[in-house]
């Protein structure tokens, strides 16, 4: 699952019930079966791997080596093997005849190799620490009771796990849907009281929230049927009332950012109702996945719709399409101030002052480098502009559907639609035409009639790029 989904508390809770700390579940679902348990408790092993040195294979070793050094220590047992694989051995070994059938609970399995996804090098050798580690699971079956690994990305049989056959994996099954992530169900009766209290700060009515809610904050899906909010998400917006970009302020992970340089990870439009097979996640270890891959187990697309044989991923949410646009704005094209210049660009909109609007625009354009621009047309231009305003957290829509036609870019206003048409030009000659061609599209089109019965005020203009000059013109 993605970071900031509840993986870690999922593990915590577990290893609460199988410790049969039974206080903790009075009056839940579990508290019979922890009170049985408590009468037998199981010894409870847990790894963090995010808090393990990664930097490089010998200091994961030896981090690896302290951490069951500490756990022998607490639990008063001895480890005289001098090698990781022994020493893993010889806790399991001794723990299985003093207490009985082990529990073991790793935390972030894959965070060494996510830490070093920018070096295939380091990240193999790193790879081959892990393997090491996790296959002495296989030879202590016997002494496990119940074995669960959590990370991000979903595991490639063929690398960390190879030898491992005996895991089942879960992450897109659907009897495990809703195992982290609250469902709609969830929100609703778990978070009434705050959802009342929140519609009422923000003079909104409980429909009207929660459906601005489920805009933000809904939509992943791991198993193609269960819909699902992120927790993180949800328990900020509730705290602070006021919708805003929570995951993705809570830290963009340096692994995104590594993977985005080292791979061709296209505009952000480009992946909008993208369609995969079925197994797109099994194939390649994650430094190596292709960019469609990596962007869904980091959470960026999700799965929209399920057929037989594919899938149909898109963004699950606002939050997230902002997020991703704000992260390509800052560590793909380098624009400088992003963030006041798509506010700037908000301002202009809803003023209805276009010029100002193409002039902000062309500022963030003339900071691209020269290379970005090489055989860049209309739909680069457009999605660079779409970027702007969601990273400025403006409700904007690319290619939306009408029963006639796309429109390049609607923006929404409270009170005013935007419809505006992107035309490429390869030069000054053709300006003209090109806008006279944008206008006659809207008219013929009628892009602005799907909002008319809105009772909200519509503003309509081409903007026409000049692909010599690298510059927009109204």
């Amino acid at each position: 699952r993605p970071r900031r989904f509840g993986k870690s508390l999922t593990l915590s809770t577990l290893d609460a019930m199988f410790s049969g700390k039974v206080e903790l579940f009075k009056g839940l679902a579990a508290e019979k079966w922890v009170a049985e348990q408590s009468k037998h408790p199981s010894p409870v092993l847990r790894f963090d791997m995010s808090l393990m040195k990664s930097s490089n294979a010998d200091g994961l070793e030896q981090t690896l080596m302290e951490t069951i050094n500490r756990l022998a220590l607490e639990l008063e047992l001895k480890t005289p093997s001098k090698t990781l694989e022994g020493m893993f051995q010889d806790i399991l070994l001794n723990l299985y005849k003093r207490d009985g059938k082990i529990v073991v609970l790793i935390d972030e399995y894959d965070k060494p190799m996510l830490d070093n996804i920018g070096n295939i090098e380091k990240a193999n050798a790193v790879r081959q620490v892990l393997r090491s580690f996790y296959t002495v699971l296989k030879g202590c079956d016997d002494y496990l009771r119940f074995v669960m690994l959590t990370g991000i990305s979903k595991f490639s049989k063929t690398g960390v796990f190879s030898a491992m056959n005996n895991l089942q994996d879960i992450s897109m099954n659907r009897r495990y849907g809703d195992i982290v992530g609250y469902t709609q169900e969830e929100l609703e009766k778990t978070f009434v009281n705050w959802i009342t209290q929140t519609a009422n700060e923000l003079s909104l009515d409980r429909r009207e929230l929660l459906g601005k809610i489920k805009d933000y904050y809904d939509g992943f899906s791991f198993d193609g049927e269960t819909q699902l909010y992120n927790p993180f998400s949800i328990l900020n917006f509730l705290f602070e009332g006021e919708f805003s970009n929570y995951w993705y302020e809570s830290g963009s992970p340096s692994f995104i950012v590594e993977y985005m340089k080292q791979h061709a990870v296209r505009d952000p439009e480009e992946y909008c109702g993208i369609t995969v097979k079925r197994n797109f996640t099994s194939t390649q270890e994650i430094e190596q996945a292709d960019p469609v891959s990596f962007l869904y187990q980091a959470g960026y697309l999700t799965i929209k719709e399920k057929e037989e044989q594919q899938l149909t991923l898109d963004y699950p949410n606002r939050e997230v399409r902002d997020s991703i646009s704000s992260m390509y704005l800052e560590h793909v094209y380098h624009v400088e101030s992003y963030g006041a210049l798509g506010s700037q660009i908000w301002k202009a909109l809803k003023a209805h002052d276009i010029a100002k609007v193409v002039e902000l625009y062309n500022i963030a354009l003339s900071g691209i480098p020269y290379d970005d621009y090489k055989d860049q047309g209309e739909i680069w231009y457009r999605s660079l502009f779409l970027m702007l305003l969601r990273g400025a957290g403006v409700t904007a829509n690319g290619e939306a559907h009408t029963n006639k036609g796309r429109p390049d870019v609607i923006a929404h206003f409270p009170e005013q639609v935007i419809v505006l048409e992107f035309k490429y030009a390869e030069g000054s000659s053709e300006i003209g035409s090109k806008r006279a061609e944008g206008e006659k599209q809207i008219q013929e089109k009628n892009y602005a009639k799907p909002y008319e019965a809105e009772n909200r005020e519509i503003t309509t203009a081409v903007i026409v790029i000049n692909g010599k000059k690298r510059e927009a013109v109204l």
